[in-house]
């Protein structure tokens, strides 16, 4: 390819096993250190930050300072609809890696996607919401309805604050283990939060998994329905 923005380069960054790990670690949305990073992967704490360099030339991670301690992140919500993305096709290709267990059913569940809430209750969550008119699909993606900013308001969501963000208030993400569109955006964040600051859900330590408790999943039902 001589024209056009340089797939090769991102790819090539991506698919190599150690940073292709690292990546996926971080899409649990918690910045990681090196060395948490490096354990994520099976690599020595050196080999790791030369991953990290490399991964933070190339855009796809950023990394924060807070005294002697630098922790790595997503660049941001672009990075992790890639992966997600990436995830969807290699599942749909039959490329699937070991899976770790009893956890996996409460990934496929519940889970973070950078953030915002996936699996089948992610699935759910969006299809409501489309379902309901509170929000709308247009040409240039998906956006809140008037009648849906009312709904997030009560909700709990300060759609205001929201506004002031350059980050898009509403994104479709594609599922990988569903196949199916779940809500992410600034409005997707919120949402995850506010289950979180309801009680109704929290994130399992040291993974993606989310959890609901059985009072929190009735009340996420019964506030998202689908026909």
């Amino acid at each position: 390819m001589k024209e056009g923005p340089d797939i090769v380069r991102i790819a090539a960054l991506i698919g190599d096993p150690a940073r292709a790990n690292m990546l996926l670690a971080l899409m649990g949305g918690t910045a990681l250190t090196a060395t948490e990073l490096a354990h994520e992967a099976g690599i020595t704490k050196q080999t790791a930050s030369a991953h990290l360099g490399k991964l933070e030339s190339g855009g796809l991670l950023r990394q924060r300072k807070q005294g002697r301690h630098r922790y790595f992140a997503l660049a941001d919500d672009d990075v992790a609809a890639v992966l997600e993305a990436l995830l969807g096709f290699a599942a749909t290709q039959g490329q699937l890696r070991t899976r770790p267990g009893p956890r996996d059913a409460a990934m496929r569940k519940a889970r973070v996607c950078y953030h915002h809430l996936a699996g089948e209750m992610g699935i759910r969550l969006y299809t409501s919401l489309v379902s309901s008119g509170y929000l709308a699909l247009t040409a240039d993606g998906i956006e809140p309805t008037e009648e849906g900013r009312r709904f997030l308001v009560a909700f709990g969501v300060d759609m205001a604050e929201l506004g002031r963000k350059k980050a898009p208030l509403c994104r479709e993400c594609l599922d990988w283990s569903e196949r199916r569109s779940h809500l992410g955006g600034s409005v997707g964040r919120a949402l995850l939060q506010r289950f979180q600051d309801l009680g109704w859900a929290r994130q399992v330590a040291q993974s993606r998994a989310v959890l609901f408790s059985p009072s929190g999943e009735a009340a996420f039902r019964k506030t998202f329905p689908v026909d």
